[in-house]
């Protein structure tokens, strides 16, 4: 096995701290005018295409997305500096550097906040499945995404399905 020697060409599969720090994207959720996270989709940089890891920065006084929870696709977060607060399930936790949250699905809505006056640092990943569902119960949306394409409705306008039943079923199937 040889080792990479100074001048030889970088793997695209490498991504070097400089090009984290200086490859930076800023986000805002279109549903949380408080939402403003910084940071790198690392995995998509790297070429992954069924995970997503991203390094994320919420600054002061600003909100990650918008309080949600995942139908098919597993989330994590692990808090790298800073401190903030974890709205899990409708309860507030400080959370700090070390901390692990994983919302294996379907998961409890969640949502990170930073009150506090430095920024709050923190590694995000989870599934990226040709199908995904989301709910956004304080907003009363649901999301459907499809591939590339997206589809929200109303939380509360999905009605239970009824076949009818044939002579002698004992009903629903």
């Amino acid at each position: 096995m040889g080792e990479a020697k100074p001048g030889d060409p970088k793997p695209a599969t490498l991504l070097r701290a400089d090009e984290i720090a200086t490859d930076s994207d800023s986000y805002h959720h279109p549903w949380n005018p408080s939402s403003e996270i910084q940071g790198c989709p690392l995995s998509r940089r790297a070429g992954l295409e069924r995970i997503g890891v991203s390094l994320a920065r919420v600054p002061p006084g600003k909100e990650s997305f918008a309080y949600h929870s995942h139908h098919c696709e597993e989330e994590w977060i692990y808090i790298l500096r800073g401190r903030g607060v974890a709205i899990v399930d409708g309860v507030r936790h400080e959370v700090g550097p070390g901390d692990f949250l994983g919302f294996p699905t379907p998961s409890v809505a969640h949502h990170m906040i930073n009150p506090h006056e430095e920024p709050l640092e923190y590694l995000m990943g989870g599934e990226n499945r040709e199908i995904e569902i989301a709910d956004f119960p304080d907003l009363n949306r649901r999301m459907l995404r499809r591939g590339p394409k997206i589809e929200i409705y109303p939380l509360d306008a999905g009605e239970p399905f009824r076949r009818s039943s044939p002579a002698g079923s004992d009903g629903d199937t």
